[in-house]
């Protein structure tokens, strides 16, 4: 897997910003339940007042509040609030928004503590037990709803008019133990009924609350809004980028593949099927692009709001931890199961992939072997076997993801109805705010998509995994054919001769050599022609010139260097090669010419087309040599395309030439015409040409009879006849007394 994180390496920083990207989607989505609980909680029960600290307070609720705190804490509170006395010019400001004010003087609290949260918090704390002590006096129904009792106290006035004639000892005493009744109050409840009697405080004075509660929801929701707005631009962002990491490794990934394949040999070949090769460069890194935007947009977000989640859900209710804690156990137990059943599955659905492939191209390559054979019938039967076996073992796969989704939504709507079970009876108990008790249901749903989306990624990380292998396969397959640490550089100037000592190889696996002992020397300006029978190892010798094989044993020189001491480059540039099959590219007639040399003159152009013959039928051609060519060159004929694959060939001008049995589709004439014409105009380059017909080589300057493997004859047409009896053999078969002579 090192192989393909090299290519991850350049969307690294693109990566981080998604990551950031992904925290602020992951707070602003954890942040809305809360506020939803501040609307609830806040907004609606306690009509906007979020703590026990009023902006407004009469004279005669403070004293009593005042009495129920010690020196220190009154002084301070004291310190904060002006008294503003009615009648007075200072009163005529407040009094729209105070009417009492026009009766009675109040304690109003100074602007810069409203906008000091430290101070308010403590201001908070030292004020709201003085609230529920003077309700539960007053009002009975308050000891009803949870205050403590505190019937053994002097009751009303009485009490706060009783402590303030107490020594600071007493009264200590007396606070010490109405707060330790009070402490059996869970503090959010507390600070609750606290706010609510500052709301009662407010009705009083005469305020509006009803705008105070409106300002407050109005607040809250803009922030809702702004936070909602922030959280979708992010997973907008963070989609794009997850798209374009994704595209753009998996585009890294193709492109390294089609190199590393470019470097490959026929002995890797050999190893990878082509089908195989198609499969992983297609379907295996579609596989891991689809992972990669799962990993970016989902493999970092659900931890971080699976964390969050569970950390600000026991933050509002402790007490239900267990229920998170069951729901994620289930989870598991799901997830792990699924994760049992589908994975072996995923293995066997790409090596289904690669053998549907493999028919698919054996079928529609051989279409015409096909229908002249009239096997049809087998043909369907074959790619139905495989295409049914795929389509089950795919069918299974989905049929076990299509289970997790009622199964999820079954564990969800269960655990919603836990929640509010047991949420019903807490807030029954005055334990917890209702709005704590959606934010808590809120959570838990976001904890539970955090594990869906972990189970999805868990169940499709081994199926990547399985794809990302068989990539990484290719890419750490190193070609059993390389350049030499210190290449040399062919001697100048260059001489084209070629020369076999002892050579000897044998495919990897095999058991006997497929070529033994080969010892010859093609000169420069010679033609040395290859015959044998079939299988004796010509191809496979001719091969070993351009390095597509190692010699197992001996040497290969060409211009006097080794083969193995030069670079493949600069050997390749000295070689013009014409394989047994004829290989176009789609495009035009010109454009398959200039692979040969894409700077190439139209001069060299033309006179490659005349001397291999091409030139009468490109000129028949529609648009001549600008005509397109489909591809394989599907719409020309076997000897047209043998025809354009040695024309791209004289192109390059090389100072050798390999014809690998690359007359056989042409006719006795043109045949003869092309070799008269390319050795009138070879007479400086080294030709080797492995023929199946003997018309095709019987003038060569030399040939060179293989069987089984080994030299069975060297010479001349002349000198075989009398030396060679395999050369004899396959002459005698094929030309009749007058033309052998």
């Amino acid at each position: 897997m090192k192989q393909l994180f090299t290519y991850f390496k350049p969307y690294l920083l693109l990566l981080s910003a998604a990551i950031v990207l992904l925290f602020i989607q992951a707070y602003t989505n954890l942040a809305l339940p809360d506020y939803m609980s501040d609307i609830v909680n806040t907004g609606i029960q306690q009509g906007g007042i979020t703590n026990a600290v009023p902006q407004v307070i009469r004279k005669e609720t403070m004293e009593k509040l005042l009495a129920f705190t010690t020196t220190d804490d009154a002084r301070f509170i004291l310190q904060n609030y002006t008294l503003v006395k009615h009648g007075t010019d200072k009163a005529a400001e407040y009094q729209s928004l105070y009417p009492l004010l026009a009766k009675e003087d109040l304690f109003v609290l100074d602007e810069i503590i409203n906008s000091d949260s430290g101070m308010t918090d403590r201001l908070n704390s030292i004020l709201m037990r003085p609230w529920l002590i003077n309700a539960a006096i007053e009002n009975p129904q308050f000891a009803a709803e949870g205050m403590p009792d505190l019937s053994r106290l002097p009751k009303g006035t009485e009490l706060s008019t009783y402590i303030k004639t107490l020594p600071e000892t007493e009264k200590n005493q007396i606070l010490s133990m109405i707060n330790s009744k009070l402490t059996r109050m869970d503090p959010k409840m507390a600070e609750k009924a606290a706010a609510s009697l500052v709301r009662l405080e407010y009705s009083a004075i005469g305020m509006d609350t009803g705008s105070i509660q409106i300002k407050y929801m109005l607040h809250i929701g803009l922030l809702m809004l702004l936070y909602t707005l922030i959280g979708a631009a992010a997973a907008i962002i963070t989609g794009f980028l997850s798209a374009k990491i994704a595209a753009g490794f998996a585009r890294d990934i193709r492109y390294g593949i089609f190199e590393k394949i470019e470097s490959f040999n026929a002995q890797e070949f050999d190893t990878f099927s082509t089908a195989s090769l198609i499969t992983r460069s297609t379907n295996d890194i579609m596989q891991i692009q689809m992972i990669t935007v799962m990993l970016v947009s989902m493999a970092f977000y659900a931890p971080i709001i699976g964390i969050g989640g569970i950390i600000r859900a026991i933050g509002k209710s402790s007490s239900m931890w267990w229920i998170i804690a069951l729901a994620v156990a289930v989870l598991l137990i799901l997830v792990t199961t699924v994760f049992k059943i589908a994975v072996p599955k995923f293995k066997l659905l790409q090596r289904l992939m690669d053998k549907l492939n493999l028919v698919s191209r054996e079928s529609l390559s051989g279409m015409l072997v096909i229908r002249a054979f009239t096997m049809q019938d087998h043909e369907e039967k074959r790619f139905d076997g495989v295409n049914k076996d795929l389509t089950k073992t795919m069918l299974f796969v989905n049929r076990v993801m299509v289970i997790m989704m009622p199964v999820m939504l079954l564990i969800m709507n269960g655990l919603s109805i836990l929640i509010i079970w047991v949420g019903a009876k807490q807030v029954a108990a005055s334990t917890m705010q209702v709005g704590d008790m959606m934010a808590f249901m809120q959570y838990a749903m976001q904890i539970v998509f955090a594990f869906l989306m972990l189970s999805m990624m868990f169940i499709m990380i081994p199926r990547a995994a399985v794809s990302a292998g068989r990539v990484a396969e290719i890419l750490k397959t190193e070609p059993i054919i390389k350049d030499p640490t210190v290449p040399l550089p062919f001697r100048d100037p260059f001489d084209g001769t070629v020369v076999f000592k002892n050579v000897s190889f044998r495919y990897a696996g095999a058991k006997e050599d497929a070529l033994h002992n080969i010892n010859f020397t093609a000169k420069k300006g010679q033609t040395t022609a290859f015959i044998g029978p079939t299988g004796s190892g010509k191809s496979t010798l001719v091969n070993l010139i351009p390095r597509f094989y190692d010699a197992t044993e001996g040497r290969v020189l060409v211009g006097g260097e080794d083969v193995r001491n030069v670079t493949q480059h600069d050997l390749r540039e000295k070689i013009g090669y014409i394989p047994q099959k004829s290989v176009l590219f789609s495009g035009t007639v010109e454009d398959n010419l200039r692979y040969g040399d894409k700077n190439a003159d139209s001069g060299t152009l033309q006179s490659a087309l005349s001397v291999s013959q091409a030139e009468e039928f490109i000129k028949t051609l529609p648009k001549g040599i600008k005509s397109d060519i489909s591809q394989g060159g599907t719409n020309i004929s076997g000897g047209q395309k043998q025809r354009i694959s040695i024309a791209r060939a004289l192109v390059k001008k090389a100072p050798i030439y390999i014809f690998d049995d690359s007359f056989s589709a042409l006719d006795f004439k043109t045949d003869a015409e092309l070799r008269k014409a390319l050795t009138k105009n070879s007479k400086d380059n080294t030709i080797m040409v492995v023929a199946q017909r003997l018309s095709t080589i019987k003038n060569a300057d030399q040939i060179i009879v293989l069987d089984k493997g080994e030299i069975a004859g060297v010479g001349t047409h002349k000198e075989l006849m009398e030396s060679s009896k395999v050369y004899r053999e396959i002459a005698t078969s094929q030309l009749s007394q007058e033309e052998l002579a």
